[in-house]
């Protein structure tokens, strides 16, 4: 048995910061982690994230708010936006940079040297090179292991919420609201599951985008935090809204790997095969420094009208003013490790499924409508990114939501009885030994990534979308059978969870007509 104060789920930078700032303010902490702690979507991030919105530069917190509502595309919360650009930036610098020490690139005068990117109307971008997810990951990862009050549960994938009614002995309780009471969760390393009970939980677990057969996601990004708020009855918001990245390195048969939107913020320009430049008839006013939603579909309808298998990303307009070898090592190297030499040839790019916009629905302290959970994170929805999301947005959204949810979380803490283990029932694990033809796990996600990307991809209309649902419904309830007769492991729980996950999108899209950021319907 697991007893704790605050259950962390996830260890991306929404995690981290939860875990952190919760065991600052004294709380009994767990954080639950599906890998070891430090392989998260964050770990992936490369551009970087805002930290600088003040007067100085010509930048200011309305600014950033405005930009943050235009990429959003009429869909933003006000409060949220609001939250993030007078707050965000400043903890940016408090709290990543001065006390957990992430080595952030400084300019002159030693503080950090903020960058420019797609649709920001200033530069206020801090970054780390071209990989500032890994260094805030791994400064984050330091300080979790450090403290004393955080115990870390590596190679622990999220089962399901324990909650009450569902899971009370007291078959009473069925007239009490919904309460969430901790998690079961599963320690791959031997197969055993076990109950983790808490006077708070928070969903961390990241985004989706593994459910997309082209994705700039890594393949535990299954949305398993989602799912698993979606069957504790947890209110789920915008699911239609996935955003793309426009630039992934496009090498057939090769998964893709991001090219971060700074590229295009320092002056890179998209082309064709012929090496014209077509932006000019997508986006003439911003160019390459259009929102990612419209950019994506630029490409998307240029390889349609060319017949080319992709676009290509041509550095060479930056080669006079910066130094792509210092400032741009990782992506040069990548690009380097497949046989293209980026300063002689235009880098082959595709867009690919990036980043969720909806989620598990929050206030701005991260709390559900659940009593006792709280998401932060990826897999909760904000408000704050509306219909698309604005380049390095994400991370600080974490952040702030993190060190708040962590603060709201001890304050109830502080009122909360644990609830008693023995009023709660165990985990019961499946009659049958047989374990599952890892082939026909495979299958399924080849099914279901195809599907989504064919028919709920950039472009969607309605016959696409009625056909995905249908289709999406066999492949959901054929899965769920089989996870209720098989031995559980990390494989078959993220299967299930990315049927369901699926099924959220594919529905939210039919039943949204109306296009809208990267909700886009032709019909």
């Amino acid at each position: 048995m697991i007893v704790c104060d605050v259950l962390v789920l996830g260890g991306g930078i929404a995690g981290c910061t939860t875990a952190l700032h919760a065991a600052e303010l004294g709380a009994d902490v767990v954080m639950a982690v599906k890998d070891s702690l430090g392989e998260t979507n964050t770990a992936y991030a490369q551009g970087g994230i805002v930290g600088l919105a003040q007067e100085d530069g010509g930048d200011s917190p309305e600014l950033l708010a405005r930009d943050i509502e235009a990429a959003g595309a009429g869909l933003c919360r006000p409060e949220a936006v609001e939250l993030l650009a007078q707050r965000g930036p400043a903890l940016c610098k408090e709290f990543l940079w001065r006390k957990v020490g992430v080595p952030f690139d400084i300019d002159a005068g030693g503080l950090p040297e903020p960058t420019q990117e797609a649709a920001h109307s200033a530069r206020r971008i801090y970054h780390a090179k071209d990989a500032t997810g890994r260094a805030i990951q791994e400064s984050l990862s330091r300080a979790v292991r450090a403290n004393p009050r955080i115990r870390i549960l590596e190679q622990t994938t999220l089962v399901d919420l324990v909650t009450v009614p569902h899971h009370s002995r007291d078959p009473r309780k069925v007239y009490d609201p919904i309460q969430v009471w901790g998690a079961y969760l599963l320690d791959t390393s031997n197969g055993a599951v076990h109950m983790a009970t808490a006077k708070r939980t928070v969903l961390a677990t990241g985004g989706l985008g593994y459910l997309y057969l082209h994705t700039s996601n890594p393949p535990s990004a299954t949305g398993d935090g989602l799912a698993a708020a979606y069957r504790a009855n947890a209110r789920i918001v915008n699911c239609e809204y996935v955003q793309f990245h426009p630039t992934t390195l496009y090498i057939p048969g090769k998964p893709r790997k991001l090219l971060t939107e700074a590229l295009r913020g320092e002056g890179a320009h998209l082309v064709n095969s012929a090496g014209e430049r077509f932006m000019t008839k997508y986006a003439p006013d911003q160019m390459e420094l259009a929102p990612r939603d419209v950019v994506s579909r630029a490409i998307f309808q240029e390889m349609a009208a060319t017949g080319d298998l992709c676009a290509y990303l041509d550095l060479s307009p930056m080669r006079l003013k910066l130094d792509l070898e210092a400032r741009f090592p990782n992506i040069l190297a990548a690009c380097r490790l497949e046989g293209l030499d980026p300063l002689r040839q235009p880098i082959p790019v595709v867009p690919a499924a990036h980043y969720f916009c909806g989620g598990v629905a929050v206030d701005s302290e991260g709390r559900t409508n659940l009593p006792g959970l709280f998401a932060v994170g990826e897999v909760a929805c904000t408000g704050l990114h509306g219909a698309n999301r604005l380049a390095s947005t994400s991370l600080l959204e974490g952040l702030v939501w993190g060190h708040r949810a962590a603060e709201a979380a001890v304050q109830e803490c502080h009122y909360t009885a644990l609830i008693p283990d023995d009023s709660l029932e165990p985990w019961r694990p499946p009659t049958s030994s047989v374990e599952p033809d890892p082939l026909l796990i495979e299958q399924d996600w080849n099914n279901i990534r195809a599907t989504l990307w064919n028919y709920a991809g950039i472009v969607r209309t309605q016959a696409r979308l009625q056909r995905a649902y249908s289709d999406m419904g066999y492949f959901y309830h054929r899965i769920e059978a089989f996870y209720r007769e098989a031995p559980l492991s990390r494989k078959l729980l993220e299967l299930r969870n990315g049927a369901i996950c699926a099924r959220l999108i594919l529905k939210a899209a039919l039943q949204n007509p109306v296009s809208r950021g990267c909700h886009y319907r032709v019909n």
